[in-house]
């Protein structure tokens, strides 16, 4: 039997994840949603750590529709460097490159800066898997495509990307998915700041805290029988709280 300790979207909140990773028993199999970067104020930290976790410990980090951004700009600087800047990439490019938050960025120059100077994170980002498949969960960024025969035919780019047609699709795969994405407020239609996990009875479970705006950072151990633990990362507070 393998248990699963989930962390949802981090969005560059380095202290959040310390604190939350104090829960983590070092033998369930650590699982990232994605979106470690971003927007939050040290990506470069999440990085590193979630870097370390994957080659030391064996976890396992999915790939975010930031990272997809992040890659993107990378690979076409001209084209995808303003898409990236309106989602946050800002703050990363300046926490990887070790600059101040608020310098200027070049959105041509800085790529060839972080090519050079972080290769190993690029290399990390790039070899990050899109979902992770057990016996009993789905385990994705954003969702899957539910019209799909077979939902594997699912794009890369709609793993990542994916909202309301996966949110309000029925899930017929037999298992329960495990997603970020979409900050759990806008789910509940309520403001940032609730504790409460996502969950629907054709069992899709969404666990984006928003933690990046004033939410929570989610963790969640998984098992054969469902949720076993839940705790939360609030106000620089860890919190277990009962399922």
């Amino acid at each position: 039997m393998t248990n699963y300790f989930v962390i949802g979207d981090v969005h560059g909140k380095a202290n959040m994840l310390k604190m939350l990773l104090k829960k983590w028993d070092g033998k369930s199999q650590l699982i990232f949603l994605g979106d470690l970067i971003d927007r939050g104020e040290d990506s470069r930290a999440v990085l590193e750590c979630v870097k370390n976790l994957v080659v030391k410990q064996g976890a396992i980090c999915i790939s975010g529709n930031h990272e997809y951004m992040f890659l993107t700009w990378l690979d076409n600087p001209e084209r995808g460097y303003e898409h990236y800047r309106r989602n946050g990439g800002d703050t990363t490019i300046n926490s990887i490159l070790r600059r101040s938050l608020d310098t200027p960025v070049d959105g041509v120059e800085d790529a060839k800066r972080v090519l050079e100077e972080a290769p190993d994170l690029v290399t990390f980002i790039r070899q990050m898997p899109f979902f992770v498949e057990t016996e009993q969960y789905i385990f994705v960024h954003a969702g899957i495509d539910l019209d799909l025969k077979d939902w594997h035919q699912t794009s890369d780019y709609q793993k990542v990307w994916l909202r309301e047609p996966f949110h309000q699709g029925y899930n017929q795969t037999g298992k329960t998915i495990v997603f970020g994405h979409t900050p759990t407020f806008y789910l509940f239609s309520e403001r940032p700041g609730t504790s409460h996990l996502w969950r629907t009875q054709d069992q899709k479970i969404g666990m984006d805290g928003g933690a990046v705006y004033g939410g929570v950072l989610h963790g969640v151990l998984f098992g054969d029988e469902g949720i076993l633990e839940h705790y939360f990362v609030k106000n620089h507070t860890l919190v277990a709280e009962d399922n």
